[in-house]
């Protein structure tokens, strides 16, 4: 499998394309991941740093990551963001955003960088692995899922902290990077990721990346990209834990595909293997019956 930095350079046109099984399937993996290895938490990790001069060091290693991140979407990736202004709507409170994951770095600086706050974002632990800025992931506000009764019991104290702090958190319900994907795939968690805004009676916002050709070829053919902001959706007092869950899933997902067409370039390609052995058979197939 490819390695994350690789999709931040222009790839050879004959390999810009993915053979999948079904959509859990991962285009980038990490070496644990290839080997099977489970990435598990450090003993004792704390979600929210008790030291305060770790503290400090993270909202100053933060600031530095916004700067950077200021250059890297709108000078590498020319992106333009599209409706920003929604989230004054939830103005006085967290809220979440629930966002396309199509590329390994987009997805760690974006959320930054179209929030109108701190954010807080839920990350695999193999994340911490990626290489140059995994192990600083926690720092500037990644919050890696446990496994353990305790680790899942911590996890949820620390993320109904910071959305009661006002902030805002960034959740990828798709769980598998498809860089450049131009489509948005099912939610492998279903709704679960929902009740964080549920239990929380908080708003939700979905955040779209959409893949358009740059006017000049100063980085070959990478596609630049818009970034649409779509939302407040809100719980419904009169529906259930469970029925809101599945309300706020449907209209994530139903705004995410709507923006997702906006999308005008696809630069990497991604094909069922089941359709390709469907092509390979009716390219086999003759004409017409020999006489």
């Amino acid at each position: 499998m490819a390695k994350a930095e690789l999709f931040q350079k222009d790839i050879p046109e004959n390999e810009r394309v993915f053979y999948y099984e079904n959509e859990e399937d991962d285009p980038i993996k990490t070496e644990e991941q290839d080997n099977h290895i489970e990435v598990g938490l450090p003993e004792n990790y704390q979600f929210i740093p008790k030291n305060p001069f770790k503290r400090l060091y993270g909202s100053i290693l933060y600031r530095g990551f916004k700067v950077f991140g200021q250059y890297y979407e709108r000078g590498y990736w020319q992106t333009k963001f599209h409706g920003r202004e929604k989230f004054k709507k939830a103005s006085g409170k967290g809220y979440i955003i629930y966002a396309n994951h199509t590329n390994p770095f987009h997805d760690v600086f974006g959320p930054a960088i179209a929030a109108n706050r701190r954010i807080f974002t839920i990350i695999s632990p193999v994340n911490l692995l990626v290489p140059g800025i995994g192990k600083y992931l926690p720092l500037i506000g990644g919050l890696p899922l446990g496994k353990s009764k305790e680790e899942k019991a911590a996890f949820n104290e620390a993320v109904d902290k910071r959305l009661a702090q006002k902030n805002c958190l960034v959740i990828y319900p798709e769980a598998h990077v498809w860089p450049f994907a131009t489509n948005i795939r099912k939610f492998p968690a279903g709704d679960r990721s929902f009740k964080y805004a549920v239990r929380n009676d908080l708003p939700i916002f979905t955040m779209t990346t959409t893949y358009h050709k740059r006017k000049d070829t100063k980085r070959g053919d990478l596609p630049r990209m818009d970034v649409y902001i779509d939302g407040p959706f809100y719980p419904d007092p009169k529906k259930s834990e469970d029925e809101n869950r599945a309300m706020l899933a449907e209209e994530a997902f139903e705004s995410m595909q709507k923006m997702s067409k906006k999308s005008s370039y696809e630069y990497f390609k991604y094909i069922k293997k089941s359709d390709k052995k469907t092509e390979k058979k009716s390219a086999k197939k003759p004409d017409s019956k020999k006489k």
